[in-house]
């Protein structure tokens, strides 16, 4: 058990470095040349000047993923929280918005509501 988290944390260790930004190439290569010369001494030291803004990082990948991920489940819901899927009481909520701001005559909102609610004022069958 000691050896699996030995490997978790040196793994763990090198996965930071490397992801740090703020480090030059130069450093994460004296880092990296460190941990493996001086394996114990090495990842003590690290986790001692770095241990705070190694948790910082990770806590602000943790926020940024996240994030893209409530992006993507807004953008899969649909816009706004619209329903994906309108019901025919909204479609024809929206032909009587448009008749009555003039967009639509009275022939055609009446020719699209019975198209919408089909010829004998039952809903329209919805193709399988």
């Amino acid at each position: 058990m000691l050896v699996f988290a030995w490997i978790w944390l040196m793994i763990s260790i090198l996965t930071d470095l490397f992801r740090d930004p703020s480090v030059s190439g130069w450093g994460k290569a004296v880092w990296t040349v460190f941990l493996i010369v001086l394996p114990w001494i090495g990842a003590l030291t690290y986790l001692i000047a770095r241990g705070r803004s190694m948790n910082e990082r990770s806590a602000q990948r943790a926020r940024e993923q996240d994030e893209r991920m409530r992006q993507y489940v807004r953008e899969a819901a649909g816009s706004a929280g619209a329903p994906a899927v309108s019901s025919p009481a909204d479609d024809l909520g929206k032909l009587a918005d448009l008749r009555q701001r003039g967009v639509l005559s009275d022939s055609e909102y009446e020719r699209a509501k019975s198209a919408l609610l089909g010829m004998n004022g039952k809903p329209a069958r919805q193709p399988l």
